[in-house]
């Protein structure tokens, strides 16, 4: 088979946001493939927002002390490759097809049991099994949704990471805080580190009483680990990092924002967690790892003259920590938003963060079947921003030129930016648009 036939009958077993949660029928298959997630150590990592940046932050870190490590994150931006890596890299479509197929037999053995394999639990088993063929020495592992009935909740992560808790997915993962913290909780297992990022309360409680039931050791942003401090640079921001064991200076993040560097600090006391020991890592080592790292669709900057940043911020909590960012590193005197969101997410919610912070907005759908119809978007977004700021566009590729347009007719030296954001697909689509780096 080849790459796009795989990917064809990948998707053909229906779409990760619909599954029924049970560990039953990838618990089955990687039995049947000899538990191929117990091969190497893993680092797992759960929470609302944050969780693909903080395990490429992580990777960068032990790929800098000469490890090699396979990242398992989601959704993709552009190419179902993207999710599994191996050293940086999403495998070829030449070993995507070939780690199917070797499993392939595998998956329709379950399958035969009633226990049809879903979408996303057999790119969960690929990942797994990729990396023990590769060899890997270290797994980055991000949860789908939730944590408990997660795929990848079937590993059992010698380091736990939970980066902030908010608000999404209340109908698979419960209505309020404390039930989705809960859920993410399930991925601390006993005898390991947890290392959590800052949290409401709530969430805290919730996982505090988890660990202490697994008997996990337990690292708190702000407590144990933490940011000192921070000040904007060009490209990016220069940290200074309180680990689990020493202090990191003058760490230069080529990411924006006080919620990138929170994710910076959790990879770093993660990758403390797994090393052991009381040394320090060096702290050039950290310097280097952090300098190189990308997080393509997170308020990455695709074009100039005008700037247009694309964002994939798909909740309240990440919108809001990608406005106060664009504020802080960009400074537009005037921002157009391009947005096209999914109809089960909280677009009120969404559009009330954006109405103070943008002043037109281009109404308009991504490449997904899930998305709101810009009619249906505009309807929400009218009685907050005004009928003469909201613009609806069909299509995405000419909501983005009639955005560029408007910022180009306001000069060059007038200060305006385009924000393409909304949705994980949204910003995918953009990138490949665009035609940004490596989409």
């Amino acid at each position: 088979m080849d790459f796009r036939a795989v990917e064809r009958a990948i998707m053909e077993r229906g779409v990760e946001w619909d599954f029924e949660p049970t560990l039953d029928r990838i618990a089955a298959l990687v039995d049947l493939l000899g538990s191929p997630q117990r091969a190497y150590p893993v680092i797992h990592i759960a929470g609302t927002n944050g969780k693909t940046s903080t395990a490429r932050l992580t990777e960068a870190l032990l790929k800098e002390r000469n490890l090699r490590v396979g990242r398992f994150t989601s959704p993709h931006l552009v190419s179902m490759r993207e999710r599994i890596t191996i050293d940086g890299e999403p495998l070829s479509e030449e070993r995507f097809a070939e780690v199917y197929e070797e499993i392939a037999p595998y998956v329709e053995l379950v399958d035969t049991q009633g226990r049809r394999i879903q979408f996303f639990e057999l790119l969960t088993a690929m990942a797994f099994a990729a990396f023990a063929d590769t060899p890997i020495d270290v797994a980055v592992v991000e949860a789908g949704m939730g944590g408990s009935w997660d795929a990848t909740n079937v590993a059992d992560g010698t380091v736990a990471v939970i980066t902030p808790i908010s608000l999404d997915h209340t109908d698979r993962l419960g209505p309020d805080i404390p039930s989705i913290a809960n859920e993410k909780a399930g991925i601390i297992k006993a005898g390991s580190t947890t290392v959590l990022a800052q949290q409401q309360l709530p969430a805290a409680e919730v996982l505090m009483r988890r660990a202490a039931d697994e008997g996990a050791v337990v690292a708190r942003e702000g407590l144990e680990f933490g940011v000192l401090s921070r000040e904007v640079a060009l490209g990016g921001q220069l940290l200074t990092l309180r680990g689990l064991k020493g202090v990191y200076d003058e760490v230069f993040l080529p990411l924006y924002g006080t919620h990138q560097a929170s994710n910076a600090v959790c990879a770093l006391a993660a990758v403390e967690a797994l090393t052991g020991g009381d040394d320090p890592l060096d702290v050039e080592l950290v310097r280097q790892a952090f300098a190189q790292v990308t997080s393509p669709g997170r308020l990455e900057v695709v074009r100039r003259n005008p700037t247009v940043v694309v964002d994939a911020a798909h909740n309240p909590g990440g919108m809001e920590a990608a406005l106060e960012s664009l504020q802080e590193a960009f400074g537009f005197e005037k921002v157009i938003a391009v947005v096209g969101v999914m109809a089960d997410k909280d677009v009120d919610g969404l559009l009330e963060l954006l109405e103070p912070m943008v002043d037109e907005i281009v109404v308009t759908r991504n490449s997904s079947p899930r998305s709101l119809s810009p009619d249906e978007l505009a309807a929400l977004a009218v009685p907050l921003f005004g009928e003469d700021r909201v613009h609806v566009v069909e299509r995405l590729d000419e909501a983005i030129d009639e955005a560029i347009g408007m910022a180009d007719a306001e000069g060059e030296f007038s200060g305006t930016g385009v924000l393409i954001t909304g949705s994980v697909v949204t910003a995918g689509d953009a990138r490949h648009l665009l035609k940004a780096e490596g989409a």
